[in-house]
């Protein structure tokens, strides 16, 4: 919380310019607004305030200067503008967050959506800030619980990682985030949810999330009918709220839904400013964006906390070689990919396990632990590799121990994938180790059976 009381009043009274530079719309388009008068003083990202002289007052940013003019994005379209409308230069986007957030809806720029009173933080924070230098970063962290069986064992989130979850739409992403934002060890958590559909922000917040989970967290949201501008700052305000808590020497878990409509929403201001487009219609300035996005989260230097990271990625029908899929991809230390044929099969979290990896393994296991982990992936591969034998009666017990073992083990696997942790990593462990003991144990089943019901085996198994 601020000092004291006034602490916070008395920073947005400092805040309050006397003075602001003036400029007047002298033309707009379709989607963006040129103003004279201000190019000396505005830079690049700054926001501005459209007044119409109705009293329509109207946010925008500044996209790009040139001499004499500079080119505006509105917030919204720009109709009912006028030439000759005043354009009051309000400077750099900036929010100033705190403690008192915890448990609060924000916007971008912000202000509560919640319908209770927010003040500002003692300290404004820019949005686009640099990430600690990389020399002096440390490395990973011990192992988090995460109250999740899958993500205690085989794919282990440390302190400071950054993963990504790669998913179509209704496949579970967001009730798998929400059960992060709970049970993942973490100071407080920042949620970022870019271009969410208005009636699901309360609905995740109440039913996804529920009081537990929103205690300790700050959300920052923009809807999908807002512009691209607010659709953008949402990614980067949720990123500079995590990094106020992280310079405090708190461990931050930081969740953004989505990196993709935060790419999105950055090809729609490129665009509006002749960026020409690329990657299957998305600017090169798309990856900088995205990556400078990532490289803000992870370890902090020495005094510092962490921020542990979480970017969900929309992905159409799989598709891990589309753009932002794969340019994430890159930056990040591991991945996790959600199947549709899972989730259509009823089992939550849908995640596939062959497709997804985590690469603070084998540091962040012991010898024995990166052996269960081993041994599983072995034999959900061979079941994987005979599905269709299997499936179709094909396969002849016997023919093979390693995919005997694989049958007999799949349904305890599966199982395991979508149980709660409860009990913290070692009971997970200590279960993942009971299953596998069953893969040793007794004769090979005859020819199909231990086959999964349904779309099979293999898909629910991360097929």
């Amino acid at each position: 919380m601020p000092d004291s009381p006034f602490a916070a009043l008395l920073n947005r009274i400092t805040a309050l310019a006397p003075i602001r530079p003036v400029g007047r719309v002298t033309a707009a388009g379709s989607g963006t607004v040129t103003v004279s008068g201000l190019s000396e003083e505005a830079g690049l990202g700054d926001l501005v305030e459209i007044r119409h002289g109705r009293g329509v007052r109207r946010r925008g940013e500044v996209l790009a200067l040139a001499q004499g003019a500079v080119t505006v994005l509105p917030d919204g379209t720009p109709e009912g503008l006028s030439v000759g409308d005043r354009v009051v230069l309000m400077g750099p986007g900036q929010i100033a967050p705190h403690k008192g957030w915890l448990g609060r809806i924000v916007d971008p720029f912000g202000q509560p959506l919640d319908g209770r009173p927010l003040m500002p933080g003692a300290e404004p924070r820019p949005l686009r800030a640099a990430p600690p230098p990389a020399t002096e970063r440390r490395g990973l962290g011990p192992r988090l619980g995460t109250g999740l069986a899958a993500f205690d064992t085989l794919l282990p989130i440390v302190r400071g990682q950054r993963i990504g979850l790669f998913a179509g739409s209704g496949v579970g992403k967001s009730n798998l985030l929400a059960k992060f934002a709970r049970g993942v060890q973490a100071d407080m958590a920042v949620i970022a949810l870019v271009g969410e559909r208005g009636r699901e922000v309360g609905e995740f917040v109440s039913h996804v999330l529920g009081p537990e989970g929103m205690a300790r967290s700050v959300i920052v949201a923009a809807t999908s009918d807002q512009s691209p501008m607010v659709r953008r700052r949402a990614a980067w305000a949720a990123m500079a709220v995590a990094e106020h808590f992280r310079d405090e020497g708190n461990h931050v878990l930081f969740l953004a839904d989505s990196v993709t409509r935060f790419a999105e929403a950055h090809r729609e201001l490129a665009l509006a400013v002749n960026e020409p487009a690329a990657l299957r219609g998305y600017p090169p300035s798309t990856a900088q964006a995205v990556m400078a996005l990532a490289e803000r989260a992870g370890p902090g230097v020495e005094g510092m906390g962490d921020i542990t990271a979480i970017f969900s990625v929309l992905v159409a029908g799989s598709d891990m070689e589309e753009p932002v899929a794969d340019i994430l991809r890159g930056v990040l230390d591991g991945h996790v990919v959600l199947d549709r044929r899972i989730a259509e099969r009823g089992r939550f979290p849908a995640v596939d396990l062959l497709r997804s990896v985590s690469r603070s393994l084998p540091r962040a296991a012991s010898g024995p632990e990166n052996a269960l982990i081993a041994r599983a992936r072995k034999l959900l591969g061979a079941y994987d590799r005979a599905e269709m034998m299997i499936q179709a009666g094909l396969y002849a017990a016997g023919s093979d121990p390693e995919i005997d073992a694989a049958i007999r083990v799949w349904p305890g696997l599966d199982g395991f994938l979508s149980e709660n942790a409860p009990g913290g990593v070692p009971e997970s462990f200590a279960r993942l180790a009971q299953i596998l003991e069953e893969a040793s144990a007794g004769p090979g089943p005859g020819p199909g059976k231990g086959a999964a019901p349904g779309r099979g085996a293999a898909a629910a198994a991360g097929g």
